[in-house]
């Protein structure tokens, strides 16, 4: 495609910076131990392939590569791949979701955790299907992101009481200023527009869950 979108250029200023991400871990809270639980429900193992997409600082792929036979860790930010080759586990690629280009056996699993809101809706649909052709056939793709499960009508107050409930201190995880921004400047979508384009692009949604303030979501796909 003549027209690219430049994942690196929205990735956000403050990933490209080495001090933000080497809080970043804290800052999230993540319990990675949950979602290592689910990948095995879902048939990771030893001859498992696994490619994370949005990989940052590489807490994911590092948990379950000594599970996996390959694990790949892709990020467009050189501070992220940075602190995610420090793990050492597991192969590091400066891609993204437009870019990366997948060689050898189709991965089984691909998982990606709050990245696909850096793309618009437009190129969150094709970095989708271009997820779905990457697969291996049956394949799964967990997705965590940003996603508004409401209507416009209620964008107000629900945005509202998720800046309310924010940190007062970064360290403690995103505060009202940095929500905020996200809302201001990034791209997160509803997820009635987002479960569509999954849809469309050939998954069949397995199960998804949405958090208590309908400003997150966790979907787990399979490719049909």
């Amino acid at each position: 495609m003549a027209v690219r979108f430049d994942e690196l250029a929205h990735a956000g200023s403050e990933h490209l910076d080495a001090a933000y991400v080497a809080g970043y871990d804290a800052k999230t809270g993540f319990d990675v131990d949950l979602d290592v639980e689910l990948l095995c429900g879902l048939g990771l193992g030893h001859d498992t392939t696994l490619v994370e997409l949005g990989a940052g600082t590489g807490l994911l792929s590092a948990a379950v590569a000594p599970l996996c036979r390959r694990v790949i860790a892709v990020d467009p930010s050189p501070a992220m791949l940075e602190a995610a080759r420090a793990r050492g586990t597991f192969e590091c690629v400066e891609a993204g979701f437009l870019s990366y280009e997948h060689r050898d056996e189709p991965p089984a699993i691909v998982y990606s955790r709050n990245a696909l809101h850096h793309l618009p809706d437009l190129w969150k649909a094709i970095a989708l299907e271009r997820i779905a052709r990457m697969l291996a056939p049956g394949g799964a793709l967990v997705l965590r992101d940003l996603v508004y499960s409401f209507s416009p009508d209620e964008a107000e107050d629900v945005l509202e009481a998720w800046f309310a409930a924010a940190p007062a201190d970064p360290k403690d995880g995103w505060t009202r200023a940095e929500l905020e921004a996200h809302v201001r400047d990034e791209h997160s979508t509803f997820s009635w527009l987002l479960e569509p384009m999954l849809e469309r692009a050939g998954f069949a949604i397995a199960d998804v869950w949405y958090a208590e303030s309908r400003t997150y979501a966790r979907y787990v796909c399979t490719r049909r």
